[in-house]
């Protein structure tokens, strides 16, 4: 990394919380290198895909605590 990014670096991670992860969020969007066309429409047509999946009882959902728990059972297992 050049002397210029050290100290940039340097001066971020002084910085609060708050404002470190703006600029980190203004960072990694500023890498992207463009929007993929059509992420948007695929997204919609998910969700809508999903919600009729839940409606129709064709996917069995979870509380919070359940989910939290099974999740917490496998971390604990590897």
């Amino acid at each position: 990394m050049s002397a210029r990014a050290d100290s940039i670096l340097d001066t971020a991670l002084a910085l609060p919380l708050n404002e470190r992860a703006r600029i980190a969020a203004e960072l990694i969007a500023s890498l992207d290198e463009g929007e993929d066309t059509g992420v948007e429409a695929a997204w919609a047509v998910e969700i809508e895909k999903r919600i009729a999946e839940v409606e129709s009882g064709e996917t069995e959902t979870s509380s919070w605590e359940e989910a939290r728990s099974r999740i917490r059972s496998k971390i604990e297992k590897s």
